[in-house]
Parts: C-alpha cells; structure tokens; sequence
C-alpha cells in the first residue's frame, strides 16, 4: 500500500466513524424530543428530528465539540404543527424545547 492509499483509507475511516456519531446524536436527540413532548402533554409529530446546524463550539472545559441543533414538530390540539428543537454539545444535551 503505497501512502496516497493509506491517506484514502484514513480518511474514509474517519468520515465513516464521523457518519456513526451522527446517527448516534440524532438518537439522542429524538429521545430528548420524545422526552419534552411527554412532558408537556403534547403529541410528538412524525417520530423524527431533523438535523438543522452542526458548527465547532467549546464546552466548559473548553475543549472544541460538535454542537448541533435538530429541529422536530409537534402538536398541542391535534390539527396544528409546532416546532420544536434539541441542542446538544458533543455527548451532552444542553436543552429541548418546544417554540411557539
């Protein structure tokens, strides 16, 4: 293997491992949307979150970590749409909200 294969190949590992944590992420997320909708007596839409930022941000102990905010909907009476958002920082889950 010469070292232009050897870049290609880490690469692609690291892109593959980066696609794993996301799906991780995005499943904490949808619990933390579940979570809050259960809480507040409403009806989680959907069954989904979508991811809507994703930037480098420090943490407290200001090592850089990957924050993304996932939006999802929801419904308080049945016939309408509500927006909802999940923030997480790195493994964390700073806040989920339900807007409106």
């Amino acid at each position: 293997m010469n070292p232009t294969e050897g870049l290609l190949l880490a690469g692609l590992a690291g892109l593959g491992a980066f696609w794993w944590d996301g799906l991780q992420k995005c499943e904490l997320a949808l619990q933390a949307a579940r979570r809050v909708c259960e809480q507040a007596g409403v009806q989680f839409l959907d069954d989904t979150v979508a991811l809507r930022k994703m930037a480098l941000r420090r943490d407290p102990d200001m090592r850089a970590r990957v924050y993304r905010e996932y939006s999802f909907e929801y419904s308080s009476v049945g016939d309408d749409r509500q927006a909802g958002r999940v923030y997480l920082l790195g493994n964390k889950l700073l806040s989920a909200d339900l807007l409106s």
